[in-house]
């Protein structure tokens, strides 16, 4: 097999190291894998990083570049492409969460209210800066660079990278109940195969990752909100 392709097999590695984080997390803490969901997006943050690392690791062994990884070329996007992208992320992101929300609990609107338990608000703002960019070059660089550029296979080249690029939201945090599982499943996978599509097709990375920073940037915001302004949490909950 061509050593680019052998990181096809990549693929699983953040499903695996976030189960491991919650669940050692846990252990280490003495509290239940749940109580320690609120923390999810700091733990995102430092798995992001790991990630590139691995990323430039491999391809640098492969005598390549993440930016070859990626097949990023300056110049090649316009404003009109990265705001196209960028709504299409938000409004198919809400939508696939709100269908997955009354499918899975028979609730609309559902947002999983883990997703922005409040954290102390000095991390809460910090991650403001590194969850978004971080995210976009983990996970676009992983699912598109390592699964979408180096599958031959038409469908398999999208329908394998979007799989994983949604399963590993289900442990994101690790919660171990099979409706949250599908529920966070559910709620990216329409967004992950119209993505990698479009990327199988356009071969340019950056609007998607701008699309995907922009979403991460609000949901960071929204923790810092019910992380600093007391009883904002409980308010969202109740919506």
């Amino acid at each position: 097999m061509n050593a680019n392709k052998s990181m096809v097999y990549l693929l699983p590695i953040r499903c695996v190291i976030f189960i491991l984080i919650f669940v050692a997390g846990a252990m280490i803490t003495g509290q239940k894998v749940g109580d320690i969901s609120n923390w999810w997006s700091i733990a995102a943050s430092i798995v992001n990083i790991v990630i590139i690392c691995i990323l430039c690791f491999f391809a640098k062994k492969n005598r390549s570049s993440y930016r070859e990884l990626i097949n990023y070329h300056k110049g090649k996007t316009n404003i009109k492409q990265i705001i196209a992208i960028s709504v299409l992320v938000l409004v198919i992101g809400m939508t696939g969460m709100y269908l997955a929300g009354y499918f899975c609990y028979g609730i609309i609107p559902y947002a999983a209210p883990m997703m922005i338990a409040p954290i102390p608000v000095w991390f809460a703002v910090i991650n403001v800066f590194i969850l978004p960019i971080t995210t976009a070059f983990a996970e676009d660089g992983l699912y598109l660079g390592c699964g979408v550029n180096q599958i031959q296979n038409k469908v398999l080249a999208i329908t394998v990278p979007a799989f994983f690029f949604a399963l590993q939201h289900s442990f994101i945090p690790t919660l171990f109940d099979l409706h949250y599982i599908m529920y966070r499943f559910f709620s990216f996978l329409p967004l992950t195969i119209i993505l990698c599509w479009y990327y199988y097709k356009n071969r340019n990375p950056l609007p998607i990752m701008v699309g995907h920073a922009i979403i991460d940037v609000a949901t960071a915001l929204q923790i810092v909100a019910t992380s600093a302004i007391p009883g904002f949490y409980e308010m969202m909950c109740r919506m």
